[in-house]
């Protein structure tokens, strides 16, 4: 029996991407689904988030993450054109809020350990996820034809750090240094 919630066709090992069937083992699909990973740890880090400012900005990212998640299914069929793309303006604004966010910290001078606040453990989480979905895009870079991609995604593990001490020092909660 079918669903319309699943189809069965990726029972073999192969899901159906663009017209082209392709290997749920493929690196191009491993991006996706690490930007897919990614957009839903961003989700998650969202919920615990009051702060209007930052859940702004972090909406606005997981729409960018749907956009160069379309990019990278053009690399299984080149016919395909998505609508939009990331541009290099995309990376300006991401290091605007960088910037903007940061300025609201005082200077770190040591190492800090992921957690936290429960928003702050959150964004540590999508920061390190970030950083694996940026290696498994670099890992088909040859493919895409973005350039943009790469650096989009090394600003945003920039700003999910800032924005996870950001949120700490919001909370009253001091960040923890490693004790060597």
């Amino acid at each position: 029996m079918m669903s319309r919630f699943y189809t069965g066709l990726g029972d073999s090992g192969y899901s159906s991407m663009l017209g082209r069937k392709i290997k749920k083992s493929d690196s191009v699909i491993e991006a996706i689904g690490n930007i897919d990973e990614l957009n839903s740890f961003i989700g998650l880090a969202m919920a615990c988030i009051d702060d209007d400012r930052l859940s702004i900005a972090l909406k606005s990212v997981q729409e960018n993450l749907f956009i160069i998640g379309a990019e990278l299914s053009s690399v299984v069929n080149e016919r395909f054109l998505p609508k939009h793309k990331i541009s290099p303006v995309k990376v300006t604004e991401l290091e605007k809020i960088i910037a903007d966010t940061a300025s609201r910290l005082p200077d770190l001078n040591r190492f800090v350990l992921p957690g936290g606040s429960e928003a702050s453990a959150y964004l540590h989480v999508s920061r390190s996820v970030s950083r694996r979905a940026e290696r498994s895009v670099i890992r088909i870079s040859s493919k895409l034809k973005n350039k943009s991609i790469i650096p989009y995604l090394n600003r945003l593990s920039s700003l999910l750090f800032v924005s996870a001490l950001y949120m700490n020092k919001k909370e009253g909660v001091d960040e923890t240094n490693p004790s060597y």
